[in-house]
């Protein structure tokens, strides 16, 4: 028996070959353009082009052609589309891995390059493969809330996403037509995937190596899905840091990412007597409120979700406060409520600043929420006063508030 990969009779698995590779290869080619388009979806969430808090990737060139200004409408957007984006993600695992073990023959396949063309089809192998693995290692990891990698997540990702995506199309381009002719046929083609010397008897079918990878991509969904519900649903998210049972109960009992504790909120400066909203607008006119000043302009009632990019959501929370279009009008902006820039107590973190596009600030819906669900904010969910915005990623939803500049940014 060969004992170099780089021998064809090497690799003896009998359930490889054209059948087994395309089959992978088509349910690859639906799921990645979905989480590609998805991925581009939640980076146009965060209005990278509006100002460069928002924008983690600021070298990114002709790679934001499609950026637009991101809806309000439906408010459940961005919790949809995140959703997908990363619960797909994980559920593709079992159905990547598969495909890499059922192709591995032809990474040690020799000679390396036998003309141009296959050179060039073997590079494309090389990023495609590496891509891959690169892009679900640390799209998983962030999703765990482990930032062992270098660098932050959000310009790896993006640009890896973008090689990975060029090199799948590049593969796609080539080999779908060969994949949809292996699937009509009932024999197999010769081929290097197919082992010149198998193991006499297989121990499962094809078709039996495919129900056990349908069965491990449903068990990853199964255990995942659930952190974008709340209540039973969610306790079936037993991979996921945000799944499980709710954080606490009553009122401001549901899903939060960082604690007053870890965004190093001083309890002092968010009492009644030292906090004050700095408000400024046209002209540098600027106006300081407290808290009970705060409640005692028109409030407003909004029923929106937390989504964030990890990709677990709440359920629509009940929240009150007072309108950004009406604190705009209070600083000068009557008619047409501009762009805001959002600053927050929390000293440090990429998004303790954020900005807001004046769609979002005109939006009825668009609160500085004083309460939920009937009850002050908690310090965790951001007392003294925090944003919520319909479709905006979490994050964008500032917390423990400090001041508001409307102006178009």
């Amino acid at each position: 028996m060969a004992r170099s990969p780089f021998a064809p009779s090497f690799w003896r698995s009998p359930l490889r070959g054209p059948w087994l590779t395309s089959v992978l290869g088509v349910v690859l080619l639906g799921g990645i353009t979905l989480l590609f388009v998805t991925g581009l979806l939640s980076y146009a969430a965060y209005n990278p082009d509006l100002s460069p808090v928002n924008d983690k990737t600021p070298d990114k060139g002709i790679l934001g052609f499609y950026l637009f200004s991101w809806p309000t409408d439906p408010h459940w957007l961005y919790r949809l589309t995140q959703g997908v984006h990363v619960t797909l993600g994980i559920t593709l695992i079992p159905v990547l891995l598969a495909k890499l073990w059922s192709v591995v023959p032809k990474l040690f396949t020799l000679p390396p390059a036998r003309s141009l063309a296959h050179a060039l089809e073997r590079l494309s192998l090389l990023l495609l493969v590496g891509g891959a693995l690169f892009e679900f290692v640390t799209g998983v990891l962030n999703v765990q809330l482990d930032y062992v990698f270098p660098g932050s997540f959000y310009p790896l990702h993006f640009y890896g996403a973008w090689v990975f995506f060029t090199a799948f199309v590049a593969h796609a381009v080539l080999k779908t037509p060969l994949a949809l002719r292996n699937l009509r046929q009932l024999r197999e083609e010769k081929s290097e995937l197919v082992s010149p010397n198998p193991l006499a008897e297989p121990t499962v079918s094809r078709r039996g190596a495919l129900w056990f990878v349908g069965g491990a991509s449903l068990l990853l969904f199964v255990t995942t899905a659930g952190r974008s519900f709340d209540g039973v649903l969610r306790r079936t998210a037993l991979l996921a840091p945000h799944g499980g049972a709710e954080p606490a109960s009553g009122p401001a009992g549901f899903q939060i990412n960082k604690t007053a504790a870890y965004a190093g909120i001083d309890p002092a400066e968010t009492g009644e007597e030292a906090w004050r909203l700095v408000v400024t607008g046209r002209d540098g006119r600027t106006v300081r409120l407290a808290r009970a000043q705060l409640l005692q302009l028109p409030l407003h009632s909004s029923a929106l979700p937390i989504a964030c990019v990890e990709g677990w959501s709440t359920s629509d929370q009940w929240w009150r406060g007072v309108r950004l279009r009406d604190l705009a009008a209070l600083v000068g902006y009557e008619d047409d409520p501009p762009d805001l820039f959002v600053e927050s107590l929390q000293r440090h973190g990429a998004f303790r600043r954020a900005a807001l596009r004046a769609n979002q600030v005109a939006d009825p819906r668009s609160l500085l929420a004083l309460s939920v669900n009937g009850e002050d904010l908690t310090p965790d969910h951001g007392h003294p006063a925090r944003i919520i915005v319909p479709a905006a990623p979490g994050v964008l939803n500032t917390k423990w508030v400090a001041r508001l500049t409307f102006g178009d940014l």
